[in-house]
């Protein structure tokens, strides 16, 4: 694994420990506690697959990834609903913002030499 790589597994792996702390910074509805609880269960599941992947799992790379881009998803109503907080818009920028970092740092091939 690259250092790429485990820089993208920190980003998610960050991102996944915010999400935890989802349903302590909600105002009931920005976001909805439905949403925040369920950002928090995402955020639980990804945070064990990043550890197995710090481990060397590969297998857990697109689970991780499925649960990370759903977990920006979540985010984007934040941008077009009426009367969220400008901190929560920022917020959920910054959030979908790294998880594309995250992912494709994750996705980027890792350059182990090759034997002649």
């Amino acid at each position: 694994m690259s250092g790429m790589n485990k820089a993208g597994l920190v980003v998610l792996g960050l991102l996944s420990v915010a999400d935890l702390f989802t349903p302590l910074m909600t105002d009931g509805e920005h976001p909805p506690m439905v949403i925040a609880i369920g950002s928090a269960v995402v955020g639980l599941i990804s945070l064990v697959l990043v550890v197995l992947g710090w481990r060397g799992k590969r297998w857990v790379l697109a689970p991780l990834i499925t649960l990370r881009l759903a977990s920006a998803l979540l985010a984007v109503p934040a941008f077009f609903a009426a009367d969220v907080p400008a901190p929560a818009v920022a917020a959920a920028g910054v959030g979908v913002a790294a998880t594309i970092f995250g992912v494709v740092a994750l996705l980027l091939p890792s350059r182990v030499a090759a034997r002649a």
